[in-house]
């Protein structure tokens, strides 16, 4: 799908009225983020149960029992869980394949699976909230120590994703439409911006970023358009 077609097209469910997904996280999660463009990408319709992390709602015991793990998100469908995005994505993609997220070609497929991972496996785990608590918590990182181990972590891993936009992208992270690559990378750009890190050093990243944000699968996906967001913190 071209750009143009993108803006216009209205995410309406390809799975049918009744597609029972239930997304379950937090509205700004960057997870979360990943896999409501992913839903609306594939024009399915969901309902949303948020669970504050802030809170520590997602160690109460009734989600636990669904997401054993503790963490958002979690996708519930037709009485199964999934969790994990890069597993959900791969379910997603062989439950819905008619708007495809991952290029034909196994060879592009390879790349556009490892863009994702560079941020859902290298760079977000280490700034996820439980680690940034830890640091605070356990071994006393001050605020200031706290901010340079997220620019390092984010840093490392924009600049090689750079490299990669680079070489494959186009109006997108790779070629001229919406992959797994930018469901992740569009979040990961978000919270880049919300800590304050210089993405000067990354002109593709912003390049393939912005044209994104006009695209309604991913405007609806933005943490500030989500049921529980609390525009204040």
């Amino acid at each position: 799908l071209r750009l143009d077609r993108l803006r216009r097209m209205p995410c309406r469910s390809v799975a049918g009225p009744m597609s029972g997904l239930v997304l379950h996280g937090y509205w700004r999660s960057s997870a979360s983020y990943r896999l409501r463009i992913a839903l609306n990408l594939k024009g399915l319709d969901y309902t949303q149960i948020a669970h504050d992390l802030r809170t520590g709602e997602q160690r109460d015991p009734g989600y636990l029992a669904l997401a054993p793990h503790g963490l958002v998100p979690a996708l519930e469908h037709d009485g199964k869980v999934f969790i994990e995005t890069p597993a959900i994505f791969e379910w997603l993609e062989a439950r819905w394949p008619a708007r495809p997220l991952l290029p034909a070609s196994p060879d592009d497929a390879a790349v556009v699976r490892a863009m994702a991972a560079l941020i859902a496996c290298d760079i977000q785990p280490l700034n996820n909230l439980r680690v940034l608590d830890a640091l605070r918590d356990d071994i006393g990182a001050s605020d200031a120590q706290v901010r340079a181990w997220i620019a390092r972590w984010i840093g490392e891993g924009f600049a090689a994703l750079e490299c990669l936009v680079a070489i494959h992208g186009g109006l997108f992270a790779f070629g001229d439409t919406p992959t797994f690559a930018d469901c992740n990378l569009v979040p990961q750009v978000y919270n880049a911006e919300r800590f304050g890190i210089d993405l000067a050093p990354f002109p593709r990243l912003r390049q393939v970023t912005a044209p994104a944000l006009s695209v309604p699968a991913f405007a609806r996906a933005h943490p500030n358009q989500q049921p529980d967001a609390n525009r204040s913190r």
